[in-house]
């Protein structure tokens, strides 16, 4: 039976900003689709699917081919911060507004690259003072006018589709830091093992979990079940882990089994 057949269609959503990036949300879970269970789900016209997959494709974020399309694979998702940053935008944000709750004014914070810690810093000048420490330009230019934020950015090397540094200089910088907390995320979840794709950032990340007292992650549930190239850490070595409320039951016993302290947190 196709996906077509067994999808549900989707609620009625206003504006087309909102309708694509939830049309690109379902195409990154399903992989591909044809023109017409996308007219169905979304309740809109054959037209209106084909010019909201031709800005999609304009965008870099999907292949549209005849009749249908598809999505690009997720080693090019998970290697792009453009792309990224438009996946599953509305539990990203649940995430960093549940994290914040995490963090007291006058703490040292930690920030990776991802998207997610991104979403995080546009909310950290509510918890003012605070010293920020990152390698994510988005958050550093999220954060650079605020006055009441300390911002250290960690130089190196600068890689364009992350939008971030790193490399040697960038971890002799965190060996001599010490944060409160380090705000991290992966590109998968395999078990209880966390992954990352690249093994640059792979190697920052784990340099940011060493500087930190705290270790808290934030992941999307649909990065359960999958896997990446590189290892980061067992889900044990963090003192949280916040997920947003799409995680599978089956994952969910997995974390209680082992133990793993964790928050599901709503969108």
């Amino acid at each position: 039976m196709t996906s077509f057949e067994t999808q549900a269609p989707q609620p009625a959503i206003k504006g087309a900003s909102a309708r694509r990036q939830a049309m690109l949300d379902y195409l990154i879970q399903v992989g591909s689709a044809q023109v017409d269970e996308l007219a169905e789900r979304f309740g809109v016209s054959r037209m209106t699917v084909h010019r909201d997959l031709d800005t999609l494709a304009e965008q870099g974020m999907v292949n549209k081919q005849h009749g249908g399309v598809t999505t690009r694979s997720s080693s090019v998702f998970e290697s792009n911060f453009a792309l990224r940053s438009h996946i599953a935008t509305r539990e990203k944000q649940a995430l960093a507004r549940a994290v914040l709750e995490e963090i007291a004014p006058g703490e040292a914070v930690m920030l990776d690259d991802s998207t997610t810690a991104s979403e995080l810093a546009s909310l950290l000048p509510a918890r003012e003072p605070l010293t920020v420490i990152t390698n994510g330009l988005e958050s550093i230019d999220r954060l650079k006018t605020v006055g009441g934020i300390k911002l250290i950015t960690l130089g190196g090397d600068y890689q364009p589709r992350f939008n971030a540094t790193f490399g040697l200089l960038c971890e002799q910088t965190l060996a001599n830091l010490r944060a409160n907390v380090a705000i991290l995320s992966a590109s998968a979840i395999l078990g209880t093992t966390a992954y990352v794709q690249d093994p640059a950032v792979t190697q920052i990340k784990r340099a940011q979990m060493a500087a930190a007292e705290r270790r808290i992650l934030l992941i999307h549930s649909a990065k359960f079940g999958s896997s990446a190239l590189h290892r980061l850490a067992d889900l044990s070595e963090f003192d949280l882990v916040l997920i947003d409320a799409g995680l599978a039951a089956g994952h969910r016993q997995v974390l209680d089994d082992a133990g793993i302290r964790y928050r599901l947190i709503k969108p």
